[in-house]
């Protein structure tokens, strides 16, 4: 299947390079490249779908019957930063890649951000989550399209702390993602007047989690906060069953779950969940008519937020390039172009990319529907509340990046 997919979807377009694009050139050609988890933990979430997403974005932009050359390649990063940082290398210097899409895992997220900035490649990062993308380490050649560990923590940690769960301890996936996730869900507890008890780093893509979960289940936290994603999450939670956490009166709080955690752990286990996404399949008609589309190509699952963001980021790069007039090859100019224009896609609706590179649009505080609730395939979701643009993300004057000017 993996083969069928790679031969179907990387596309095989010659493109003419005459003694290479620079960034004093403008023409009508352009190559993305999807760099993600094909094979491991994060591949469901990201991995070959997006790289679906990724050619429909393409297809749909109009711009290969306005004459453009558009390629696509896609590789398997391995959740390692040294490997996904080669590959790129590679793919700027030799295969001559314009943009970078999907990068699941914060530690790659973050060494492909500071390689494009020294490339000055585009860099539209939907698959990671840490909010340093847009702080610290922010760059004027990346944008955080989907999600962030703020944004997250912003949206669970604050209606969880809300709803009476005013203590917490942490099961911390051991890398920058897990623990930017922790540090904000912190923040976000202490801020409305909870506790955090303690926490406990596993490994990532860990398999036994029984000595994290009896120090969570003694801490008798009220809430469980899972800091970590794919199938560290749904692990944790199935032994957490196992343990009798949630029957002996704690909580679990699913910091960062996708669509298809819920389908791997079944309604029956994941009934009652609450989590935060940007993008849900099931939301409207323009969600739905996309999902029909994508599914008649990738018949595993339907689009999660970071397929989704792959595909939004795209359109709107795209947008940018046309209103450029060509590509300049030019990372930075290119990023600050899409900057400039409003975004507006069916998938996020209307949007707006902010100096640090955050990409601003609703989130939405979702439950996990009971087994009678749910009436038809991946009918997961119940919309608990909708959070506003302009209050889902980190404000702006609290931003530590520094293309931000401090007045």
């Amino acid at each position: 299947m993996k083969r069928s997919i790679a031969a179907a979807l990387v596309m095989t377009t010659s493109l003419a390079f005459a003694g290479g694009a620079s960034a004093q050139t403008m023409d009508k050609v352009a190559k993305v490249g999807a760099l993600g988890d094909q094979s491991g933990l994060y591949q469901d979430i990201g991995g070959p779908g997006s790289t679906v997403a990724a050619q429909m974005a393409i297809e749909d932009s109009g711009l290969l019957a306005k004459g453009w050359k558009i390629d696509l390649i896609s590789a398997d990063h391995q959740n390692k930063p040294d490997v996904a940082v080669n590959i790129g290398k590679q793919w700027i210097d030799v295969e001559k890649v314009d943009v970078f899409v999907d990068l699941a895992a914060s530690n790659v997220g973050l060494a492909i951000a500071n390689l494009a900035k020294e490339k000055n490649v585009v860099n539209l990062n939907s698959g990671s989550a840490s909010s340093d993308l847009t702080g610290a380490q922010c760059s004027p050649n990346t944008v955080h399209w989907v999600y962030d560990t703020y944004m997250l923590a912003n949206g669970t940690g604050k209606a969880l702390v809300k709803s009476g769960g005013d203590t917490w301890f942490f099961l911390t996936a051991d890398y920058a993602f897990g623990q930017a996730l922790e540090r904000d869900t912190s923040a976000v507890v202490t801020a409305n007047g909870g506790k955090v008890l303690g926490s406990v780093k596993h490994p990532l893509n860990n398999a036994d989690f029984s000595s994290f979960l009896l120090q969570a289940q003694s801490s008798k936290a009220k809430i469980v906060g899972l800091a970590n994603a794919g199938g560290d999450t749904t692990n944790a939670i199935k032994q957490a069953a196992e343990f009798g956490i949630v029957s002996g009166g704690q909580r679990l709080a699913g910091m960062l779950l996708f669509i298809t955690d819920i389908n791997a752990l079944g309604l029956n286990v994941a009934q009652g969940l609450n989590f935060t996404e940007t993008f849900y399949w099931d939301m409207n008609d323009q969600t739905r008519a996309f999902t029909k589309r994508f599914m008649e190509r990738f018949k595993k699952n339907p689009p999660t937020m970071v397929q989704a963001g792959v595909y939004s980021s795209l359109i709107h790069y795209f947008k940018a390039l046309e209103a450029l007039g060509g590509n300049p090859h030019d990372g930075r100019a290119v990023v600050a172009k899409m900057k400039e224009l409003s975004t507006d896609d069916p998938l996020f609706g209307k949007g707006s990319i902010r100096v640090d590179g955050r990409k601003i649009h609703p989130a939405y505080l979702f439950e996990v529907k009971k087994p009678s609730e749910s009436k038809y395939p991946w009918d997961y979701y119940k919309l608990v509340a909708t959070i506003p643009a302009d209050e889902a993300w980190l404000p702006l004057e609290k931003s530590v990046c520094p293309l931000v000017k401090k007045s």
